[in-house]
């Protein structure tokens, strides 16, 4: 029985929407919205509406949140994540913020922008003083458009002097990015993009073959481009090729002549979008999981119906564009994204269809958990995420049947929904448009993610057959060491910074740079916390940043990654810096925990330890904690702990390895 049958014998209620919902279109709601005066007071909501909103909806939705005052959505939801944003460019560019504000907004971002002086992206990245500058962006987009190169290029020209005018740009924009980096606020990153070469320049020549040599300098000018990019370290370039090759105009001749505004609006379309997955990457957000269904999704057939063995990803034409599918989704998994199954079937049947498929690129083994039942799916996607230890939001769920989707994007506020149908031809680019996983770079955590929670598995699967958790814990071999960060750590600490909602006392995000600059303040103590065990070695799992003064050490944040909680690591992490500290001479530790949407469980973690609070029991969103040394927490017996603080006569960071 496949589940589009079950779904039909379902109860009439499961999976159904709203009244209004189901009436309306996200852009008549929008615009109910918008003559009612509620888009700040419905900011969060905007996120679900726009989902699969269509393009013409999202110009719309764009058009009418550009003007909304931030202020006034924070008014009503302070916690809204908001980035700072400058505008500058060669030509006119304003026209590029309705497009961005709406695709933030389809991510649960507000934006704070500026659009600086038209044309004078020169004067706005070199001058310190400039407005750029003073509106302190998170990032700044220096929008580069078709004719970015040709106005230096003086008729009759041939390809070697475009070439040289092009070498001339892209060093005068390496000067601009050094510049940003230090005008602009630690951890900001400008954004460049590569630039679309026009029919109407290629076609100036007649000579088949300097038209190919012109082709040719130019694409080598792109790819320099490209290679400049370092998105986590403040300069990142967005790829237009995908944008124009999917069909999109890139100049507008008109506009282009009589206001100087050459990019079209589809072409500025494409350039928000990616804008947006890259600052929602910046930010920390990008999904961790992806959830699939099978029947119609990941292979052809009903398994209930045609059996382990009838179902398909190969063997004709159809069957071909899953397996296709299937590649695309094992490229995503070796990146470290996590897979899951989320499907109403026997488990048994899947089971064997995962391990013994011959036909699949994907085997039982790409898969790190699975949820095969007849229950709703969007309990099976809090169940998965449960499993890996994951917020539910961290999800991404693809599933052909609307009424599943619907069920997930109900049921699991947060989770990004693919919209899937019948033709698995398209899988891959709908699964692929809005670049969920996208992530500034990848570390070697990330990576091996997948190993990692295999062997959490694994773990677990030993916990469950010993005899009290106790023994199980002494039996791990649980190896902490906390030390300074070597270089290739960097990353990964600001990773663990800004993906770690539920165990980060003070939700402080920092990027790499800024990282890094914090490790090489005077003071400052900035330590990675790795851990091994029987099964395997985790990695890094931690950081702890403080600073050092007076006699006392300052805890400014503790993160660890919420994988290795409940094995006794965090008290290790606390006890362990109390005992170094005291015998580093220190008098004092003071701590702060502030409060964020996940991580109340913390409030009480520094009182565990033996902190008091200081003036009071503080407010309801911030506390203030210190600890004499007096009476120390020991650190739990199963753990082999080994801690180093910072020696001032070693580099801040070490360059080797462990």
């Amino acid at each position: 029985m496949r589940d589009r049958h079950l779904v039909r014998r379902s109860s009439p209620e499961a999976g159904r929407s709203s009244p209004e919902t189901r009436r309306s279109s996200p852009g008549a709601r929008l615009r109910t919205l918008h003559a009612q005066g509620r888009l700040a007071t419905g900011y969060p909501d905007l996120r679900e509406l726009l989902a699969d909103a269509s393009p013409e909806e999202l110009d719309f939705a764009g058009r009418v949140l550009a003007p909304l005052d931030p202020d006034e959505v924070l008014a009503h939801h302070p916690e809204t994540p908001t980035v700072r944003i400058a505008v500058t460019g060669r030509g006119t560019v304003g026209d590029v913020v309705p497009a961005l504000t709406g695709q933030l907004a389809r991510h649960g971002i507000l934006a704070r922008i500026r659009v600086c002086g038209a044309g004078g992206y020169l004067g706005d990245l070199a001058d310190p003083g400039s407005p750029l500058y003073a509106h302190a962006p998170d990032v700044t987009l220096c929008v580069l458009d078709p004719l970015t190169v040709w106005d230096k290029v003086a008729a009759p020209w041939q390809p070697i002097d475009v070439s040289v005018a092009a070498e001339r740009q892209r060093k005068a924009l390496g000067e601009l990015a050094a510049a940003h980096a230090a005008c602009a606020p630690p951890g900001a990153t400008l954004v460049l993009n590569t630039v679309p070469l026009l029919h109407r320049f290629t076609h100036q020549l007649t000579s088949l073959a300097q038209r190919a040599e012109l082709g040719g300098l130019w694409r080598q000018f792109n790819a320099d481009l490209l290679y400049m990019a370092h998105p986590s370290d403040g300069l990142a370039v967005l790829d237009l090729e995908p944008v124009t090759s999917a069909g999109v105009r890139a100049d507008e001749p008109r506009l282009g002549t009589y206001a100087d505004a050459h990019c079209t609006a589809q072409l500025l379309a494409g350039y928000a979008r990616e804008a947006a997955h890259l600052i929602r990457g910046l930010r920390g957000q990008a999904k961790k999981c992806l959830v699939l269904d099978l029947d119609g999704t990941l292979w052809d057939g009903v398994l209930a119906e045609d059996g382990p063995e009838g179902v398909t990803a190969a063997g004709s034409l159809r069957g071909a564009a899953f397996g296709a599918f299937q590649r695309t989704v094992k490229q995503l998994a070796s990146q470290g994204v996590l897979l899951a199954v989320c499907t109403k079937n026997d488990p048994q049947d899947v089971a064997r269809a995962l391990a013994e498929h011959p036909e699949f690129p994907l085997g039982a083994d790409d898969f790190v958990t699975v949820v095969a039942d007849w229950g709703s799916k969007a309990e099976g996607v809090h169940t998965i995420a449960e499993r890996l230890g994951i917020a539910p939001e961290a999800v991404v769920f693809a599933d052909d049947m609307p009424v599943e989707r619907e069920t997930v994007r109900v049921g699991v506020p947060g989770a990004a929904v693919v919209p899937l149908d019948g033709e698995p031809a398209l899988h891959a680019e709908r699964l692929l448009a809005d670049g969920w996983f996208d992530t500034p770079a990848l570390t070697e955590e990330d990576r091996l993610r997948p190993v990692r929670y295999a062997q959490r598995a694994a773990r677990e699967r030993f916990e469950a057959g010993s005899a009290d958790y106790r023994a199980f814990l002494d039996s791990l071999d649980l190896r902490v060491e906390i030390s300074p960060p070597y270089e290739h750590e960097l990353a990964r600490l600001a990773q663990l910074s800004l993906r770690t909602n539920r165990f980060n006392l003070t939700g402080e995000r920092l990027s790499i740079e800024q990282v890094r600059q914090r490790a090489a303040e005077p003071g400052a103590v900035v330590l990675a916390v790795r851990a091994a065990d029987r099964f395997g070695d985790d990695g890094v799992v931690g950081a702890v940043f403080a600073r050092a003064r007076a006699g006392r050490l300052s805890v400014d944040n503790l993160v660890l990654s919420c994988r290795v909680l409940g094995r006794g690591i965090e008290e290790a992490t606390v006890s362990g810096l109390l005992r170094a500290a005291g015998e580093a001479g220190f008098t004092a530790v003071h701590a702060r925990w502030s409060a964020t949407r996940a991580n109340g469980a913390l409030r009480t973690l520094w009182t565990r330890h033996g902190f008091t609070t200081v003036d009071g029991p503080g407010t309801a969103t911030e506390i203030h904690f210190r600890h004499s040394l007096r009476r120390l927490t020991p650190v739990p017996g199963h753990i082999r702990l080994r801690l180093r603080l910072p020696d001032e006569r070693q580099p801040a960071v070490p360059r080797g390895g462990r």
